[in-house]
């Protein structure tokens, strides 16, 4: 049995493949590792943009939300992290698919071995900016006026934000080095104070596993299903970082 970690998916952008097409590769990889699931964890930004109104969701996703749905039937446990893209999540996935929703870093003891897990976003120095717009999309006072909002100008609104948000990020698809990316800076004020053998983030879209300064933790970044399809796979023991090699 192996523990599975996946994240950015950003279904609804239909680049730089169609969201359709993407989803079925998802689906596919979702298929090939139902055998020996022990637990999911979707480490945010699944859906590229997503508000959920009292009785209305973004349209779509329909394989994916099955899957997961058959997953949580089958008494494999789904864990969701809200993204930056889809932070506006509240009980839809919960009660109707039977996902564990997190909408904070989790600490979590595995197999004996800790992880700190979550999608990264505002983690880390600096990017003030977008730590602002956090605190103003997490207000309830905010998202019960954006509710007020018609869901046809309020789900454009959301793809609207999810572009200006990816303009905005100016995505370096290289790796920086360890005094430049963000979250391995985090990770290692972290581990300062709490113990972890894997600190697990998505978020970079950037597939990243690095040994941190006490030659112990490890920083593994997910990576994205935009161009990497690429996930970890933990089986008790070693933790890899893998790529789905889709046919």
């Amino acid at each position: 049995m192996a523990i599975y970690f996946a994240s950015d998916f950003h279904l609804g952008l239909d680049k730089p493949k169609p969201s359709k097409e993407r989803e079925k590769i998802i689906i596919k990889w979702l298929d090939s590792i139902q055998s020996d699931a022990e637990e999911i964890y979707l480490l945010g930004d699944i859906f590229d943009y997503w508000f959920e109104y009292k009785n209305v969701v973004p349209k779509g996703y329909t394989r994916l939300l099955a899957k997961l749905a058959e997953f949580t039937d089958n008494g494999i446990p789904v864990h969701v992290f809200t993204g930056n893209h889809d932070m506006w999540m509240f009980g839809y996935l919960k009660n109707e698919l039977g996902v564990i929703l997190h909408k904070k870093p989790h600490l979590k003891t595995i197999h004996n071995k800790v992880f700190l897990l979550g999608h990264g976003d505002g983690l880390g120095p600096g990017d003030k900016g977008y730590k602002f717009i956090k605190r103003l999309f997490s207000s309830k006072i905010n998202q019960w006026l954006f509710a007020r909002i018609h869901p046809n100008t309020g789900i454009w609104l959301m793809k609207k934000f999810s572009q200006k948000s990816r303009e905005s990020e100016k995505e370096v698809i290289s790796f920086l080095g360890e005094e430049k990316e963000r979250l391995i800076r985090y990770a290692e004020q972290k581990v300062k104070s709490t113990y972890f053998d894997y600190c697990i983030f998505g978020h970079r879209h950037l597939p990243i596993d690095f040994t941190l300064k006490n030659n112990i933790s490890r920083y593994i970044n997910t990576g994205d299903w935009l161009w990497h399809y690429s996930y970890a796979r933990f089986d008790g023991q070693e933790l890899q970082l893998m790529t789905f090699a889709n046919d």
